[in-house]
């Protein structure tokens, strides 16, 4: 396990138009992803078994978990249970930096 992480040394990768990411870090119990949106990009509603946890680093951005939806900007954060339905819709070019337990397996493959 890497224990000191260089954000310059790790590759972003592009998840869907205009949404790029970089996985941070992780053990098997923790997973940091920074996530980058340019206005307009849209993560689709998805769920997955993962518990969640998003901090608005910067930007602007509605968010919707399960069917409540809010506008929430930087330094606002949501909490994404698991199996609950979410997505987000940049606002504002922004960054989310995200948290998963257990780690994303499949964003390692």
């Amino acid at each position: 396990m890497k224990t000191h992480i260089k954000k310059s040394e790790i590759p972003t990768e592009r998840m869907t138009e205009g949404i790029t990411r970089q996985i941070m870090g992780y053990d098997s119990n923790l997973m940091v992803v920074k996530v980058y949106f340019v206005t307009g990009a849209i993560a689709d509603r998805h769920k997955h078994p993962h518990q969640q946890i998003g901090y608005i680093e910067k930007g602007k951005f509605e968010v919707e978990i399960g069917k409540k939806i809010e506008v929430l900007e930087a330094g606002d954060s949501f909490v994404a249970p698991s199996n609950v339905l979410h997505g987000v819709v940049c606002l504002k070019q922004g960054t989310i930096i995200d948290t998963f337990s257990p780690k994303r397996d499949d964003f390692l493959q």
